[in-house]
């Protein structure tokens, strides 16, 4: 738990950092992106090479729809609706091309790190998007880089804390499950009380009406 908030604290300073000697551009999507930046770099799933890749595939999805938005697509909900599609269609495509190496969730991060910063300022001219696009996207990347960096060797180490909570979880399950009562097997030639075991067969007497024995005899074939 130090090292968690060792890695905190570092993100903590850094973001500070960043808000005071930038300008207000990068100052209104420091937190946005410190914050995101800091999730891709603290859940352990991949390596932090195909994190980082997956969150500029979903950057760049993000920055293709506003693209489309601006060249082709009506200001309007039908044109919001259709960048939306075609921003979550690139994201699910390089996941679902790459056998999810380059992992969903962190295409998805990468688009709301774009969607988030640079939507009211798309909102507000349209027509400037080339220049207040690159404005933003170098800001919002600055900021999430600088989380990813202070929190992205920190995985392996969550990952381990993780596994040992549930092994703690499982054995203190074990611990407090009552114990279910065992019986014990019956010694061998144990005494039988009466009426405990099956009735015996009753024997078969001979017929004394016929007078035959309760045995057939030997009945010797004669000589010839």
């Amino acid at each position: 738990m130090r090292r968690h908030i060792l890695a905190g604290l570092a993100l903590a300073v850094l973001a500070t950092a960043i808000v005071l000697f930038s300008g207000p551009d990068l100052q209104g999507v420091t937190l946005l992106g410190a914050a995101l930046g800091g999730a891709l770099g603290l859940v352990p799933d991949r390596s932090p090479g195909a994190r980082a890749a997956a969150f500029a595939v979903g950057f760049l999805a993000a920055w293709l729809g506003y693209a489309l938005r601006a060249a082709a697509l009506p200001d309007a909900a039908a044109g919001r609706a259709v960048a939306v599609l075609v921003v979550l269609a690139v994201c699910l495509a390089v996941a679902g091309a790459t056998r999810g190496r380059l992992p969903l969730w962190a295409a998805l991060l990468g688009a709301a790190a774009m969607a988030g910063a640079y939507e009211a300022t798309y909102s507000d001219d349209p027509s400037a998007f080339v220049a207040s696009s690159a404005a933003t996207a170098t800001s919002i990347l600055l900021a999430a880089g600088a989380g990813f960096l202070a929190t992205s060797l920190l995985g392996p180490v969550v990952e381990q804390d993780r596994a040992q909570e549930r092994a703690d979880a499982l054995a203190a399950d074990d611990a407090t499950a009552p114990r279910g009562a065992v019986a014990e097997p019956e010694p061998v030639g144990a005494y039988e009380a009466a009426g405990t075991h099956a009735p015996a067969r009753p024997y078969a007497a001979p017929d004394a009406r016929r007078g035959m024995p309760a045995t057939r005899p030997y009945d010797p074939q004669p000589e010839a």
